[in-house]
């Protein structure tokens, strides 16, 4: 700010640097009635010296000396301007005040413009830092706004692959799962056979059915192992729909396809052993008995979760104080956004009052927008928020708890709905 009005100083004292001295100049050259007077004055002292001389040199009487000397001065009354050396001093007095009303109006113009045309409160770092922290926060009704105005535009474009993709994963962040199985019902029809696509639909559409993988979304998964035997999310739910159906040694034999496909030490292969431990200890088999993994992959049909390169878990409970408040129908909505940056969740997951206490498992699937996911943030703030509405645009008055900035991966988290929104 110093810098910007030594700056604004310097440019203005510059300007009046080039006016100030040419109205205070005085004029070198005299004016036309000057030059005039002063040419009629030396003519008539020659005259009056030749009088004079003809005088001493006895050429003319006393008469006619003083009847030749009162016709030079009547001349001199007559052709001498006596007001011009008047009018010059007042010409420079007036010189001088216009350039003290040029220097004050100057700077004041100057000052007067900035104000009105430019933008004073850019001078201002605090104000500059406000409007970046501004400019880049996107609220959740403007994305709420934003998938509406999506769904519009493929009204006049259905055959945008791009623009369905994103619009299932929209409604899927939203909770919205009805209409995400929509749109992903239009993707397959644009690009059949894709394993993934069809992998997203049948969880998308076991989500909109009460979590259920029996029916349509089995045969989707089968479709897609059918495309890509080693398509990871689809062996995971392919499991997932066996255990569903209690078929414990079926679901084992999807899941230890999976561990063919994937790091020994890395978080899928974990989640599997833990997932194959579960059912090995419900189809009788000891819980840490190892079934052997299969040398090539089974091509049959199954369902479960996505895979994910980042995620959050841990519990959501309500306040004892606050139970009295809320509806057990009241939609809960688990989320996580960034520490810093867009403020839109990175990856909701919805609920129920009924629900809670609850287990939450956030990951990089659950992403809105594709290019924002919980892997790309280095830290995260994971809450929880009561809608009385089922809105995902927060309100004021709802209840919510909040943890403090956690990284991705983080396990346990422990979130306490025990406030109110402002």
């Amino acid at each position: 700010m110093t810098v910007f009005l030594i700056v604004a100083a310097l440019l203005i004292a510059g300007s009046l640097l080039f006016i100030l001295p040419t109205l205070l100049r005085k004029e070198a050259v005299a004016s036309p009635h000057a030059l005039r007077d002063e040419v009629n004055l030396t003519v008539l002292r020659d005259q009056l010296r030749e009088l004079d001389a003809d005088v001493a040199a006895g050429a003319i009487d006393a008469a006619g000396y003083a009847s030749a000397r009162q016709e030079l001065e009547r001349r001199v009354a007559e052709d001498v301007q006596p007001g011009v050396t008047a009018t010059a001093t007042a010409s420079a007095s007036g010189k001088r005040w216009t350039a003290v009303v040029v220097g004050l109006a100057v700077p004041a113009l100057a000052v007067a413009l900035y104000l009105v045309l430019g933008s004073p409160a850019g001078i201002d770092p605090a104000q500059v830092d406000a409007q970046k922290g501004q400019s880049h926060e996107v609220t959740e009704e403007q994305i709420v706004g934003m998938v509406a105005g999506l769904a519009q535009r493929l009204k006049s474009n259905p055959d945008d692959v791009e623009g369905w993709s994103m619009l299932a994963r929209s409604y899927n962040a939203l909770g919205r799962f009805g209409e995400a199985a929509d749109a992903y019902a239009r993707l397959v029809k644009l690009v059949p056979g894709d394993a993934d696509l069809l992998a997203d639909y049948a969880d998308t559409l076991a989500m909109s059915q009460n979590k259920s993988l029996q029916g349509e979304p089995e045969k989707l998964i089968a479709l897609a192992l059918a495309a890509d035997p080693k398509n990871i999310k689809a062996l995971a739910l392919s499991g997932s729909a066996a255990f569903e159906r209690r078929a414990y040694q079926e679901a084992v034999a999807h899941w230890k396809n999976i561990l063919l496909l994937v790091p020994p030490e890395s978080d899928i292969a974990r989640s599997t052993m833990s997932s194959i431990g579960e059912a090995q200890g419900l189809a009788g088999a000891p819980a840490g008995a190892q079934a052997p993994v299969p040398v090539a992959l089974n091509t049959s049909t199954a369902a479960a979760p996505a895979v994910v390169a980042a995620e959050v878990a841990g519990t959501v409970e309500l306040d004892a104080a606050l139970r009295s408040k809320v509806a057990d129908t009241d939609t809960v909505f688990i989320f996580a956004r960034a520490a810093q940056g867009p403020r839109f969740p990175l990856a909701v997951l919805r609920k129920q009052v009924k629900d809670l206490p609850v287990s939450f498992v956030l990951d990089d699937s659950m992403s809105m927008v594709p290019d924002a996911k919980l892997s790309g943030f280095p830290m995260v703030v994971v809450g929880a928020r009561i809608s009385k509405s089922g809105s995902a645009t927060p309100s004021a008055g709802e209840f919510e708890g909040l943890t403090e900035p956690v990284r991705p991966g983080a396990k346990g988290l422990k979130i306490r709905i025990n406030s109110q929104r402002k």
